[in-house]
């Protein structure tokens, strides 16, 4: 005779946002036998990994730098599939290439030991040393966190010291967890640039390196690890998540703006969309910006789970430039830093007057650089540029004349090095703060969530879990922060959490 064991029913989820975060959820519970729903208001996937068009040309409007490949190895394997049969990757010998001005250009590579000789001709023996010892404390504070605290589904203070247990703890201590990352880079370096330029990975999660924690120096492992250029663009990544995700029973749907979570007897029970459609959810994971559900742009009853984020909290925004221009004068890689000579004065023109930078560091991506066949001297090319920006889209519209005005220090900046690109391109496209927030709604235009201001900072970002049975939260601005990998990472902690509670799998 057979047991009478009743099957598990099948949980109905609803994933709010198409972007990595939502794609990767998605993707995991549709292979645990989830019957799951992506909405997207955008007209198509990827959240942030955006793309304009300049003429015919596609140029990548987002995140440029893919890293972590071994974590989405392990997502599209848990799917049945390999990343190798969906994306082309290709490793990066020379990871960026950094200016202060003409001639005066630094070279950071995968290999350390290439590194350590750049820097050594470039700053000397003494910062050579301090390099070395810099990515050595680098790859501690990456392998300390990585269990114990970027894995967890959910940040605290006791979780990181249960996890990094009795050795990890001393390291976290011994490694200036506690001091910021400008405070922490002065034991490694003498020479202000390598200050400048170690200290940029503050802006990776969009804070100043004035007031980040130190621990964000694991960025330098993560790159060292490797950092691959996709072939097609970065868009390519978030098309090969929906093409598999579909492929296995999943649905997506675009333009498909969600209005509002509706609840019965204090757990999820309905997605409405803005044309007054309602979807069935036994369960929701949002991932949009953690702010919107806090203003309560998806109903009063939701607010409740996270607090509202306010301008000082916010992290940087951007102004940013896509065009296909010729460039002379400087010769680009596909990843360039061209630093303000002015790094105190550029951070408090952002954070302190919420005003665009008179004297800006650029972040320029070359992006038909480092292909088979890179653009000859005075050829068009697909370029990406910059700028960070306060956070305040939400009640400043930046109007041309400010644009106008930031692009000219910007040029400037880029002048100062050595490269010189036209004024005017044809196809030249800004993207203001203002557009951030209208892209993402309840964010005021900023990028990574919550800023990462001081130790605690990371353990303020919002769980997975949250107080209404059911609801879910993921995405950059939720622990464990911005960024691709931690994005992915994040949509994997709520479909733990999602399963845990559904009793699919044990605490």
């Amino acid at each position: 005779m057979r047991s009478g064991r009743v099957a598990r029913p099948v949980p109905t989820v609803v994933v709010v946002g198409a972007g990595i975060a939502g794609l990767c959820a998605a993707l995991q519970l549709v292979t645990r036998g989830c019957a799951v729903t992506v909405l997207e208001r955008a007209s198509e996937v990827g959240g942030k990994i955006r793309r304009n068009a300049a003429g015919a040309h596609v140029i990548d409007a987002g995140p440029t730098v893919f890293t972590l490949r071994e974590l989405f190895e392990q997502i599209f394997q848990d799917a049945g599939s390999r990343l190798s049969e969906h994306l082309r990757l290709r490793p990066l010998e020379t990871l960026a290439r950094h200016a202060w001005g003409a001639g005066e250009t630094l070279d950071l590579h995968a290999d350390i030991a290439r590194s350590a000789a750049a820097i050594r001709t470039f700053a000397g023996a003494a910062n050579e040393d301090g390099y070395v010892r810099f990515c050595a404390d680098a790859r501690r504070v990456y392998e300390t966190l990585d269990r114990s605290f970027l894995r967890a589904t959910a940040p605290s203070l006791r979780g990181l010291v249960i996890g990094a247990g009795l050795r990890g703890l001393p390291n976290l201590w011994r490694l200036r967890a506690f001091r910021s990352l400008w405070s922490a880079l002065g034991d490694y370096f003498t020479d202000p640039r390598l200050l400048q330029l170690f200290g940029r990975y503050a802006t990776y999660c969009g804070s100043s390196p004035f007031k980040a924690p130190a621990t964000l120096m694991l960025v330098a492992h993560v790159e060292q690890s490797g950092v691959w250029q996709i072939d097609g663009g970065m868009h390519a990544l978030a098309s090969a998540l929906r093409d598999l995700l579909t492929a296995r029973g999943g649905l997506v749907r675009c333009d498909a703006e969600v209005r509002r979570i509706h609840m019965r007897s204090r757990r999820v029970r309905a997605v409405e969309l803005a044309n007054g459609e309602a979807l069935h959810a036994d369960a929701a994971i949002m991932t949009c910006d953690a702010a919107a559900v806090g203003a309560g742009l998806f109903g009063p009853e939701v607010a409740k789970v996270t607090a509202r984020v306010g301008p000082a909290m916010r992290s940087l925004s951007a102004l940013t430039w896509t065009a296909r221009a010729p460039s002379a004068g400087f010769a680009l890689l596909r990843h360039n830093v061209f630093f303000s000579d002015d790094y105190d004065a550029e951070f408090d023109s952002i954070l302190s007057k919420r005003q665009l930078p008179r004297r800006p560091t650029v972040y320029v991506c070359a992006q038909d650089r480092e292909a088979a066949a890179s653009p000859a001297d005075g050829e068009p090319e697909r370029l990406m540029c910059l700028v960070n920006a306060p956070a305040i889209g939400d009640f400043h519209e930046y109007g041309s004349q400010e644009v106008a005005r930031c692009l000219m220090h910007t040029l400037a900046t880029l002048r100062r090095c050595g490269l010189r690109l036209p004024t005017a391109p044809r196809h030249w496209l800004s993207t203001t703060p203002s557009d951030f927030h209208r892209l993402f709604p309840g964010s005021g235009g900023a990028l990574y969530g919550q800023a990462t201001h001081g130790w605690r900072a990371s353990f303020r970002r919002p769980a997975a879990r949250t107080r209404i049975a059911g609801l879910y939260l993921a995405g950059g601005s939720t622990h464990p922060g911005p960024g691709l990998p931690m994005a992915a990472l994040s949509g994997r902690h709520a479909v733990r959490c999602l399963l845990q509670d559904q009793g699919f799998i044990s605490q």
